[in-house]
């Protein structure tokens, strides 16, 4: 047996994914922490899935659905104002393989790799995939780390791991927006004000009812996001970006 195929043996019964039933996955959190799992186990250091740019949606960070980027480096690459014009996308948009070079390199313009931000050693190269939602949505999924590319046998199972993660994050996107018209307007107002640290009274005085009016309104909403408290259910609704 080859080294390659002997590491892949062993990863294989390392992973706790994928499982039997990936409807069991049901919040982009949940995603998020698989995601990570996948990167270590792949010695990748951080990961992101991020909206292709379309039209005049081109901010960085309000385009990316999860990351463990490093937030300065999230604000530093948004300040900049190049993803759409960035290599990564450019190549993405001509290829249905992966990708994989510096991240520099892919950050940067073609030609011009970006310098104006820090990008740690953890993750100098990037590899980048270009995934569709059923709708055909384009999205990039990336990991970034100081290892070699994947090739072969790892790269392929890499590839069906990513996959399956993504189909995962399109039903969890799914069930947020199924909640948030579920969600009354009032409901969405009350979490919306309680997460910006407002008491019951306060939310009362603001949207002009009772506190009892907006006791109910959040017994409501949390039983639709079926969360036992207000504070799980504030968090719920972060996490589904209803808020």
């Amino acid at each position: 047996m080859s080294d390659v195929d002997e590491t892949v043996s062993t990863r294989k019964s390392s992973l706790l994914f994928p499982t039997p039933d990936p409807s069991s996955v049901q919040t982009e959190y949940e995603v998020l922490r698989l995601m990570r799992q996948c990167a270590a186990e792949f010695c990748f250091g951080h990961f992101m899935i991020v909206r292709v740019p379309a039209g005049d949606q081109q901010n960085f960070s309000e385009r990316l659905v999860v990351s463990s980027w490093p937030a300065e480096l999230v604000r530093g690459y948004d300040a900049l104002d190049i993803f759409r014009l960035s290599r990564l996308v450019e190549e993405l948009r001509h290829t249905k393989l992966p990708v994989f070079n510096e991240t520099a390199t892919l950050l940067g313009l073609r030609g011009k790799p970006v310098t104006a931000v820090e990008i740690a050693p953890s993750m100098a190269s990037t590899l980048a995939v270009l995934l569709h939602t059923t709708y055909a949505d384009p999205f990039i999924v990336t990991l970034s780390g100081s290892r070699d590319a994947p090739e072969g046998i790892e790269a392929a199972e890499l590839y069906y791991i990513l996959l399956q993660l993504f189909e995962r994050l399109e039903r969890a996107m799914d069930a947020g927006v199924s909640t948030r018209e579920k969600l009354s307007a009032r409901e969405i107002e009350c979490l919306r004000w309680a997460a910006a640290g407002k008491s019951s009274d306060e939310i009362a005085i603001i949207l002009g009812i009772s506190a009892y009016t907006v006791s109910s309104y959040f017994k409501t909403a949390a039983r639709k996001l079926d969360a036992v408290n207000r504070m799980q259910a504030i968090a719920r609704a972060m996490r589904l970006k209803i808020i």
